[in-house]
């Protein structure tokens, strides 16, 4: 049994995160070190039971992030992923050895399609390779999970010979993925118990589902496998993930907590940290919630039909499931503004959750000025904007310092910014076709990066009204790999320059890392 699991509940569900490692394969999800240890501390508070930090063999920045995260976790079990190979296994052993609370995750597919055409093995050399992977990983930890790539297209009778080889050599959790999304609930339902039914020794350890949503179904999979004895859910943050995503954490817990009647089961997530962390993430990779997203989406609990705005004045449980408290979110009220001083400031980004460092309060406090300068009313979503701002470029290289802009339809447009680098002020006065592209290639002009690609740019207002703060996510691309900055500010200009340097900033980190010199 898993040392994860609480044998004396067994309707206990164990929630595994995989954000930092399936969900940052997605495109342009890629995260740097500051950024993976600030999820990892939020997720470990929020009580995620195991987090799978990375795959520390893919690359030295993967294996730097698991070993690091090792480091700082109080309460989850931190997770490497490995293939099944001896050097996967080994380098995973190796970046979790700081963690007093570890699990080493190999895998190897089993449905014929993969081994024919992806392994080019005959499945007795993929037991085999299950047999030594497993052992292999019990050399370093009690701890090891298995994993059947592409699961749900495994013939049965070999998914079984499979599993049980895996428990025989001391697999602790086994999992079943629907890797690319195909299966539908009821037969996904059906393989879990026909593993529990058929396989020896299935008790001695957890079974696991992990779902891909390329139909849709990723969350309606997860919780029918868990409904025929499933106990771990492998689920990331705003279900972020390769191709359409993975099953979304916020959205398979508060099914569970809604729906206790037809799901009786329990979990150790504080789901009041659920919209925090959902922000949190999306500013982190530039990956904006669609309104209508579920738990957390900005319409999540938004009522403009008028027979339901009459019903909810009533009783709001008439349209509402939950209340937006269980989830963590605040109503958006005009507290503060120009006249607001330091310990009313504070005393908000506390009750929002939030924690700044002296001299981060003090850069964040000037802003919030400038932005009460500009802007009538503050609401909370603007302050959380700022902050998440504010956070995820406190250590940058590159700082913006001052923009001006000409643009209108006589031209010519152009802009004048200033940089610091390292502290060294610098400046440009650049001609453009419009104000952003001005922008941009003053920023290029300062800071040469001829063969980065934009490939995203993109405006989102924080609150409703002419004067909201615009948030821009800005996407470059460089020698295939790419990066997402985010910008926040009441001039959308302004919040233009901040992305684009956002993204530059995380491009020239992951450039200098991929230096050999650095590895």
């Amino acid at each position: 049994m898993s040392p994860v699991a609480n044998t004396e509940n067994k309707d206990r569900i164990i929630i595994f995160d995989t954000t930092l490692r399936d969900g940052e394969q997605s495109p342009g999800c890629s995260m740097n070190l500051d950024e993976k240890l600030r999820i990892a501390r939020m997720l470990d508070e929020m009580g995620v039971d195991v987090i799978e930090a990375g795959f520390p063999i893919a690359s030295q920045g993967d294996w730097e992030a698991v070993h690091e995260i090792a480091k700082i976790l109080k309460h989850s079990v931190v997770c490497g992923l490995s293939r099944a190979t001896k050097k996967d296994i080994d380098s995973a052993a190796q970046a979790l050895k700081p963690a007093s609370r570890r699990r080493i995750h190999t895998f190897i597919s089993t449905s014929p399609l993969h081994m024919k055409y992806k392994l080019q093995m005959d499945p007795g050399a993929v037991l085999d390779a299950i047999a030594e992977s497993v052992i292999h990983a019990r050399h370093y930890t009690d701890d090891v999970e298995w994993s059947a790539e592409d699961g749900s297209r495994t013939e049965d009778d070999f998914l079984c010979k499979a599993v049980e080889t895996a428990i025989k050599c001391g697999a602790t959790t086994i999992n079943i993925p629907d890797t690319v999304g195909y299966a539908v609930p009821d037969e996904y339902a059906r393989q879990i118990m026909m593993l529990r039914e058929r396989v020896p020794d299935i008790d001695r350890a957890v079974l696991s589902v992990h779902c891909h949503n390329d139909l849709g179904l990723a969350v309606a999979n997860s919780l029918a496998g868990v409904m025929a004895g499933a106990r771990q859910i492998e689920c990331t943050i705003n279900g972020i993930g390769e191709r359409a995503g993975n099953a979304a954490l916020e959205e398979v817990v508060m099914a569970m907590r809604t729906r206790a009647d037809k799901m009786p089961f329990v979990n150790n997530i504080k789901t009041d940290m659920i919209t925090k962390m959902s922000r949190t993430l999306a500013t982190t990779v530039g990956f904006n919630v669609q309104p209508n997203k579920a738990i957390v989406g900005a319409n999540a609990f938004a009522h403009e039909s008028g027979i339901h705005q009459d019903g909810m004045l009533k009783n709001a449980a008439t349209y509402e499931i939950m209340t937006p408290e269980s989830v963590g979110l605040t109503k958006s009220e005009l507290v503060l503004g120009k006249h607001s001083g330091r310990h009313a400031l504070k005393s908000k980004i506390t009750e929002l959750g939030y924690e700044l460092g002296d001299n981060a309060f003090q850069d964040f406090f000037k802003r919030f000025k400038d932005l009460a300068d500009k802007k009538k009313t503050i609401f909370d979503d603007d302050i959380i904007a700022l902050i998440e701002n504010e956070v995820a470029t406190e250590h940058d290289n590159i700082q913006f310092l001052s923009l001006s802009v000409q643009a209108g339809t006589t031209g010519p447009q152009f802009a004048r910014l200033e940089l610091a680098i390292e502290g060294e002020k610098k400046s440009a006065l650049v001609e453009g076709n419009g104000p952003v592209d001005a922008i941009f290639k003053a920023i290029r002009a300062i800071v040469p990066h001829e063969d980065a690609k934009l490939q995203l740019y993109q405006v989102h207002a924080v609150t409703g009204g002419t004067d909201a703060q615009a948030e821009v996510t800005v996407r470059l691309e460089e020698d295939g790999k790419t990066v997402n900055g985010s910008g926040a500010d009441a001039d959308t200009l302004v919040a233009s320059a901040r992305a684009y340097i956002h993204a530059l900033n995380k491009l020239i980190t992951k450039r200098e890392r991929a230096k050999p010199e650095h590895a």
